[in-house]
């Protein structure tokens, strides 16, 4: 690709807004020198701008703040953080759908322009999701209780994960 400013190739492409439309830049290296360092002139043009650009940046810092306390919040069922989905792309378990449902709803309405699910749902899904819920909670406790070496405890939330694994195993053959 060539700059748009002359005929050499272009090794820096800008994004930049203007009134609020992305506008693209395809540069060679010394014109995005000359572009992105304006002459004086032009500078006494931009220092305006560019108060607005820093109350804006200012209030892009106080949504970091929020996000990095939005960050620290965990799953209590699955363990998952904001943060580790965030990274992941993927939730933890269905609870999470409740749990993180303030921050989830912009995003799906975002995606899907839903915040609800509409189309089918499996037949044998529908009852064992809490079940599998609650699987995911009782391993990540039992876990827990093994590493504070509380083994009795460890011990008991065996016993009821293997009771609900029965009675599932129950339900499937039926």
């Amino acid at each position: 690709m060539k700059c748009q400013k002359c005929d050499r190739p272009a090794s820096f492409h800008i994004t930049d807004l203007v009134e609020g439309k992305p506008k693209e830049l395809h540069l060679c290296e010394e014109c995005a020198q000359a572009f992105l360092a304006p002459s004086e002139e032009e500078a006494a043009e931009v220092l305006p701008a560019m108060a607005g650009l820093l109350a804006q940046h200012l209030a892009v810092g106080e949504t970091a703040d929020q996000l990095a306390r939005l960050d620290q919040r965990v799953c209590p069922v699955c363990g998952i953080s904001f943060l580790e989905f965030r990274k992941q792309g993927r939730l933890g378990c269905p609870h999470d759908y409740v749990f993180f449902a303030e921050e989830l709803e912009p995003l799906l309405m975002n995606i899907h322009d839903q915040t609800h699910h509409i189309g089918k749902v499996p037949k044998r899904q529908s009852s064992g999701a809490d079940q599998q819920t609650q699987l995911i909670r009782l391993r990540r406790e039992m876990k827990e209780a093994v590493a504070h070496e509380k083994y009795e405890q460890a011990s008991e939330l065996r016993d009821k994960i293997r009771e609900i694994e029965a009675k599932s195993r129950t339900m499937d053959t039926e």
